[in-house]
């Protein structure tokens, strides 16, 4: 058996090195470790309650609309604040312009790019693929920019700016739209959705929404050359070198849902445990310190009352990250997990023939896409100009409050506590914070140290471009990870 220390990995956001066992030319055993450790759990202790609007979007410059939302959440949860149409209508607005730029991006610059790689020069594709998608160089990637630029217009319009936007608060959005903001909007969404489905699908967007099972997304591929789109470059690639095998996950998902609006969840909240789809019970949630560079408890506890202190005292860490489990479960969270639990037929027939997988992740993500841009035309179209957009209310001195929100990688929990005005004590669970956990007590490895195992390593490999694909299907945000 040998030993390879992959890390650090260009085109992740922060730092990410991982150590991997091999055996006979496959991955034996992964562990996966944050290295940076940052520590805004601790920042937040003794501030004023709403300053933490004002800290928690500085976790991340990628997804920090996601981290407002669920502190604006909290926040309300604390003041028993309900939130107006139009306050959800805007929230959803512009989470749903971060998410979807995100999994536009995570596509097209984080991991296409791989398959641009010289170890696939020998294959027939790799001239067409190199040309489109190579790092920085590539015709797809030039294309995209320009369009995810003019998408993010819908930022400058409701939330004045992006990232650490402060419009949203706990009762909805500071910023009222005003007429023709509303038509400006409609032209925003429709002129991406356009780049979509002449670029990245080659289709309506309803075309692929409407996708039942693999056999139909087979026969939709087959309509037209592979390289006429990229959604069918994609799938081609990932027939050619069956990543549909690659990066097999546990098997048990979660999602907090997305997008309310009056009481109803446009993505589902729910659980994916043992084959059976129920609520999530938040009261389920641990974390676990055993492998990592913390102190707080021999037993995992309930974020609610979670400690994060460092310490290098643990003999048996090896990462800054924590282990969450739901139910003792090692969850995936992502847009894999909301489409499943959401019921989407294509993403239920790919969970049900390979599992999580490389090759699913991905489809899950762009189907996602072309869900969410169609309903963000149609909350545009509902906002009320004449009616209220932010409701008001009191901070009470003492309290507790919840956020849960799913950003574009997946679950994202924000557990707050307010003692004599302060916060006393601010505890986050991020996304990749699920997905790229340690072992817990009982030694269970996380979601990707799980997918990690079995995979092919050819001989002389210091980064393994198996290993690439699988870390990057999980679209890994490791500043988020460590907080």
């Amino acid at each position: 058996m040998s030993r390879i220390l992959v890390g650090p990995f260009n085109r992740v956001e922060g730092d990410l090195e991982i150590s991997l066992d091999i055996e006979e030319g496959q991955v034996n055993s992964a562990r996966v470790n944050s290295p940076l450790f940052r520590g805004f759990e601790r920042i937040l202790q003794g501030q004023q309650p709403m300053d933490a609007l004002v800290y928690t979007p500085r976790i991340c410059g990628i997804c920090s609309v996601s981290q407002s939302v669920a502190c604006a959440n909290a926040l309300a949860d604390l003041m028993d604040l309900d939130v107006p149409e139009n306050g959800e209508l805007a929230t959803n607005l512009v989470l749903a312009n971060e998410n979807m730029t995100d999994l536009l991006t995570h596509f097209y610059l984080f991991f296409m790019p791989d398959f641009a790689r010289e170890i696939y020069a020998g294959q027939p594709w790799f001239s067409e693929v190199e040309s489109r998608y190579k790092a920085q160089k590539g015709s797809a990637s030039q294309r995209m920019l320009p369009a995810r630029s003019d998408f993010l217009h819908l930022m400058g319009i409701m939330a004045g700016k992006w990232p650490h936007t402060l419009s949203l608060q706990p009762g909805g959005s500071s910023k009222p739209v005003e007429p023709q903001e509303r038509i400006r909007l409609l032209a925003v969404i429709g002129s991406f959705r356009r780049y979509l489905e002449q670029h990245l699908f080659g289709d309506d967007l309803e075309a692929i929404t409407e996708l039942q099972s693999v056999d139909e997304l087979q026969d939709w591929a087959d309509k037209a050359d592979w390289a006429s789109s990229d959604f069918r470059t994609f799938l081609h690639l990932s027939d050619k070198l069956q990543l549909s095998e690659l990066g097999q996950g546990t098997g048990q998902f979660l999602s907090y849902g997305n997008y309310p609006v009056k009481g109803q969840r446009f993505i589902r909240s729910g659980t994916y445990l043992d084959g059976k789809i129920n609520p999530v019970d938040s009261s389920q949630i641990t974390e676990d310190l055993a492998y990592a560079w913390m102190q707080g408890g021999d037993q995992p506890l309930h974020p609610s009352s979670g400690i994060t202190e460092p310490s290098l005292d643990n003999s048996e860490a090896y990462s800054w990250c924590k282990a969450p489990r739901l139910q003792q479960q090692v969850v995936e969270v992502g847009a894999l997990s909301r489409q499943l639990i959401n019921g989407h037929p294509l993403i239920t027939d790919l969970v049900r023939q390979q599992g999580a997988t490389v090759e699913s992740r991905i489809i899950a993500r762009l189907v996602e896409l072309a869900l969410v841009i169609p309903q963000m035309q149609h909350w545009a179209k509902a906002l009320n100009p004449n009616e209220p957009f932010c409701h008001q209310g009191k901070l009470p001195k003492e309290g507790s409050g919840v956020g849960m929100v799913e950003a574009a990688r997946g679950s994202l929990g924000h557990w707050l506590r307010v003692e004599k005005g302060r916060i006393s004590n601010y505890q986050i669970i991020a996304p990749t914070t699920w997905n790229f956990s340690p072992r817990d007590q009982q030694s269970v490895p996380g979601v990707l140290e799980q997918a990690l195992v079995g995979t092919p390593v050819q001989p002389g490999e210091k980064e393994p471009v198996a290993v690439q694909h699988i870390v990057r299907s999980f679209d890994p945000c490791m500043v988020c990870t460590v907080h």
